[in-house]
């Protein structure tokens, strides 16, 4: 048998190459060949994916986190000369402690730091992955951060901040660095939520990156400040978009203020790690990532791994920290099963630490059931 194992990342516990490894152990224990391609989906190990497929190296660059603070940060640089910019790496929830998280507070100039740093290596395209962000500042920070100006309703400049979105009354792009007109950027979105209102990014992330209830309303209310105070200066409004809302609504800021293209960052990350190609001729395929719930439906590595594994006509199995929906949902991605790796009731450190061999386990049993088939 040859197996293909395209795991995304298992968070606080494995990358997505590391959790490849794990389960290419299983399936040689099984007596079956293995082919790892690690995936994501535009959030944590976008950079790492696409740089290891492609061949790119990576490089390091001066940057701030969502509170300002100076980090260096990480981006790519492929061969064919597109940079890779992982926003996590510089606006990122990790980043922060439990007390620092306050979307209000936080901001995206980190990652605007980064696109800035690739422009100057000279890259003459640029993917931005921005799953996994600290923020809900419409991707103002980035704007900011590439010379643009927002400013209140007495012309006084503000920062790029979640709570500046409510007193935006222009943005001006004149100073925007000359180089973003001419640079091709793809943004590679997590999740398919709008901007605003009961789907968008501040009401159903906001209250993960630690916002309050009233701190929510006041975030929906300045995205969609922010979006109508851009349509209105004859920008794309984004207000609705799909995808406009992955990273508290970075994704629809660079469509409307950079030109960015808003992509599915799962479908993206896939092709270009080479899936098609390794599934071509295999008899199954293992995903998976740290848990099976109702987002991973809207953009996640796993269903974008499914989607290929279908086209392909090759059966794929889902491994996963946790399963959090119905076995019906499971079938409706296109996971022939999608199966919890825990081989006992652990606290969570010790089953996070225990993920190598538990996913081990459970693709050795999957690919023995499946020679027996």
């Amino acid at each position: 048998m040859r197996v293909v194992v395209a795991p995304a990342p298992f968070k606080a516990a494995l990358g997505s190459a590391d959790a490849a490894a794990a389960m290419a152990v299983g399936v040689q224990l099984a007596g079956a060949e293995a082919v790892c391609v690690p995936v994501a989906d535009g959030g944590e190990g976008t950079l790492d994916a696409l740089v290891s497929a492609a061949g790119g190296r990576l490089v390091d660059a001066p940057a701030r986190d969502p509170l300002g603070r100076a980090i260096t940060a990480q981006f790519g640089l492929l061969p064919d000369g597109t940079a890779v910019v992982e926003l996590a790496r510089a606006s990122g929830y990790e980043l922060l402690s439990d007390h620092e998280r306050d979307p209000e507070a936080t901001s995206t100039a980190g990652t605007g730091d980064l696109i800035l740093a690739a422009l100057d290596a000279g890259c003459t395209r640029i993917i931005v992955g921005v799953g996994g962000s600290a923020t809900t500042d419409g991707g103002l920070g980035i704007a900011i951060a590439l010379g643009a100006r927002a400013v209140d309703d007495n012309g006084e400049d503000l920062a790029g901040i979640g709570a500046a979105l409510l007193r935006v009354r222009s943005v001006d792009l004149a100073g925007l660095d000359a180089r973003i007109a001419t640079t091709p950027i793809e943004v590679a979105c997590d999740v398919s939520s709008p901007l605003v209102g009961p789907e968008g990014a501040a009401r159903v992330f906001g209250p993960q990156k630690g916002a309050t209830p009233d701190a929510v309303e006041r975030l929906d209310e300045g995205l969609a400040n922010l979006a109508a105070v851009l349509a209105a200066q004859g920008l794309p409004d984004v207000s609705g978009v799909p995808r406009a809302g992955a990273a508290g609504g970075a994704a629809g800021g660079m469509a409307a203020m950079l030109g960015a293209r808003l992509t599915d960052g799962g479908a993206l990350v896939t092709d270009a790690a080479g899936l098609p190609a390794a599934l071509e001729g295999a008899d199954l395929c293992l995903t998976g990532e740290g848990r099976l719930d109702s987002q991973t439906l809207t953009g996640k590595a796993p269903a974008a791994v499914a989607a290929a594994c279908a086209r392909a006509g090759v059966p794929c199995v889902g491994l996963f920290g946790q399963v959090d929906v119905p076995p019906g949902i499971a079938r409706r991605m296109g996971l022939v099963a999608a199966l919890p790796i825990g081989r006992a009731v652990r606290p969570l450190p010790d089953a996070l630490a225990a993920t190598a061999d538990d996913l081990a386990a459970a693709a050795a049993s999957v690919v023995a059931l499946r020679a027996r088939a």
